[in-house]
């Protein structure tokens, strides 16, 4: 079933709002000047916290951890504005919001110092903007309205062999 015009349009607008907040989060840290994600590990919960703790208490990896949030945040949000490898900006940040849903799940009983916007369970903002990243992913709008269509488009001329 093919998506109707005003269908494309809203995912490619739903994949620019999550570009812009991915963009502006990346933007946000590298502006900070000391900005880390040690905090934010070190109050993990879950499953998963030995391994987020652990990044944290290891300067080398907490260092790597910092650049690759920093700079990946600000890839996938340029990547998802511009409709440019839009595929790859759409797995890329539905990782990356995956990691952060599993630092800090909202279960029952898992209380973080820092603030939360509600009182959840199980689903939060992370989980919703994981699933529409999902749909942005599945449905290739940097196609529709991107940078992709033109490099697609550049792609299939050089593909094409040359004409006597």
């Amino acid at each position: 079933m093919a998506l109707s015009p005003t269908q494309m349009a809203t995912i490619v607008v739903l994949r620019v709002l999550i570009g812009w907040h991915f963009l502006y989060e990346g933007l946000s840290k590298l502006t900070t000047p000391g900005w880390s994600a040690s905090g934010y590990l070190l109050q993990s919960r879950g499953p998963f916290a030995s391994l987020f703790r652990g990044m944290a208490a290891d300067p080398n990896v907490l260092s790597t951890v910092n650049q690759l949030n920093m700079w990946g945040l600000t890839a996938i949000g340029l990547g998802l504005v511009l409709g440019c490898f839009t595929r790859l900006a759409s797995a890329a940040g539905l990782f990356v919001i995956v990691l952060f849903y599993l630092c800090t799940p909202p279960f029952v009983g898992y209380f973080y110092s820092i603030p939360t916007e509600g009182s959840y369970l199980v689903v939060n903002k992370n989980l919703v903007e994981a699933a529409a990243l999902a749909v942005v992913l599945v449905t290739r709008s940097g196609l529709v309205a991107g940078l992709d269509r033109i490099i697609h488009g550049l792609l299939r001329r050089r593909a094409r062999p040359a004409e006597a």
